[in-house]
């Protein structure tokens, strides 16, 4: 099912974490978080490129990969508080990409099923049809609601006359009962789509949807402090699925379909560790990195911070403490 080491180019694991293998059980069976890579980008509608993602987001710190990432607000080390393995890339052929999905698919239900945290590095939005299915497998379907940052709601019926495709995952997800649309809430949305029949869509399946227009003139304290009000009624778990591009290009400009007016990376990265403070969250993707259009790896780097800040806010979950955000770093 995996392949240990990276699909394209040299094997090495998220910082220096050690590997795990998918098809030896003893590897990962008491990890706290399994890192997974699915590379692929055949799901792209305009630049291609996020199948290098899983490669550029394990290697974008300029620190040693050895597997220690003390976070400075929270005082805790992930990497090391957690037991945190990677199995490297899953075999995702580009030229099927159905086939590819329903591999990912697999490997997420297996993981599930161990009780670990599961990190999918994209790859192309179409995973997330794929990766929380597998989890709702697990778990069941409608028991996982769904935190969507992207400035694209991905909610088309079809894409270029195929049903799978990064602009198709939610509608997906939503139609085979795996998420509840009225537990499914998008954060950051912008720019010149979806059309008036896909937004009616939208409303009939009671999604909640944050525009960033909305998210600016309410605040975004004020947008997750609503949205996390029904996040937990009726479900067991959160997930939460980062398309890079929520952030503005001009911070992430490494993705297939820039939309200019998005977040800042400081917002993101704020706002993954308040879900993951607060939530009972089960997994993660973070998808869309482009390396290709990248400009200095800030691209990857951003999408490695927001993978490190959902650990950490994780690992000081456990440790029973309250964070309080206004206080200062030094008396912590």
């Amino acid at each position: 099912m995996a392949n240990l080491g990276n699909m394209y180019g040299p094997s090495f694991t998220f910082l220096g974490v050690p590997q795990c293998d998918l098809d030896d059980p003893s590897t990962y069976q008491d990890a706290d978080v399994v890192i997974v890579g699915a590379p692929i980008d055949s799901g792209t509608s305009h630049r291609s490129g996020a199948k290098f993602g899983p490669q550029a987001i394990r290697g974008g710190d300029y620190l040693p990969h050895d597997a220690e990432r003390p976070h400075l607000a929270l005082r805790v080390d992930a990497l090391k508080d957690l037991k945190v393995v990677d199995a490297g890339d899953l075999m995702m052929p580009g030229h099927d990409l159905v086939a590819s999905l329903k591999v990912l698919e697999e490997a997420t239900e297996k993981i599930s099923r161990t009780g670990a945290f599961i990190v999918v590095l994209g790859g192309d939005h179409s995973i997330a049809s794929a990766d929380v299915a597998g989890i709702a497998n697990h778990r069941g379907k409608g028991k996982i609601s769904m935190v969507h940052f992207d400035a694209h709601a991905d909610t088309a019926d079809s894409q270029f006359g195929a049903l799978v495709g990064h602009g198709t995952p939610m509608r997906q997800l939503i139609n085979s009962g795996a998420v509840r649309g009225d537990r499914f809430l998008q954060l950051g949305l912008r720019g010149y789509w979806p059309d008036d029949v896909t937004l009616k869509w939208m409303r009939d399946q009671g999604m909640r949807s944050y525009e960033m227009t909305e998210i600016h003139n309410r605040g975004l304290d004020a947008v997750l402090d609503e949205s996390f009000k029904i996040l937990t009624d009726e479900c067991d778990g959160v997930f939460l699925s980062v398309d890079i591009d929520v952030v503005d290009p001009g911070m992430a400009p490494g993705t297939g379909t820039p939309e200019p007016g998005g977040m800042t990376s400081r917002e993101l990265l704020e706002t993954v560790r308040r879900i993951c403070l607060e939530l009972p969250v089960v997994g993660l993707d973070v998808v869309e990195v482009a390396p290709p259009f990248d400009t200095a790896d800030i691209t990857a780097i951003l999408a490695n911070r927001v993978v490190l800040e959902a650990l950490s806010a994780i690992a000081y979950k456990r440790t029973g403490q309250v964070y309080d955000r206004t206080k200062n770093v030094l008396d912590r």
